[in-house]
C-alpha cells in the first residue's frame, strides 16, 4: 500500500470517527437536558471512550506524518 493512498485511508477512519463521536456527543447532551441522568451517565461513558479513540488515533496518524516527513528530510536534505 502506498503512503499517500495509507494516509487517505487513515484520514477517512479518523472523519468516521469523528463523526460517530459527534453523534455520542449529541446524545448525551439530548438525555441531559431530559434528565434522564442514568441513561445520561452510560451515555458519557460511551462518549469519551469514543473521545479516548478520536484522540488516540489521531495521534498515531501525526506520529506516522512527522515519521515519514523526516525521512523525506533525511532522504533529500535541503528540498523543504
Amino acid at each position: 500500500m502506498n503512503h499517500q493512498f495509507h494516509s487517505e485511508a487513515d484520514r477517512l477512519l479518523l472523519d468516521a470517527k469523528k463523526a460517530l463521536l459527534q453523534e455520542h456527543h449529541r446524545r448525551f447532551q439530548e438525555l441531559q437536558q431530559q434528565g434522564r441522568w442514568n441513561e445520561a451517565m452510560k451515555q458519557l461513558n460511551v462518549t469519551l471512550s469514543c473521545a479516548a479513540d478520536v484522540l488516540k488515533d489521531s495521534v498515531a496518524l501525526l506520529e506516522r506524518v512527522v515519521v515519514h516527513y523526516q525521512q523525506q528530510r533525511t532522504q533529500n536534505p535541503g528540498q523543504e
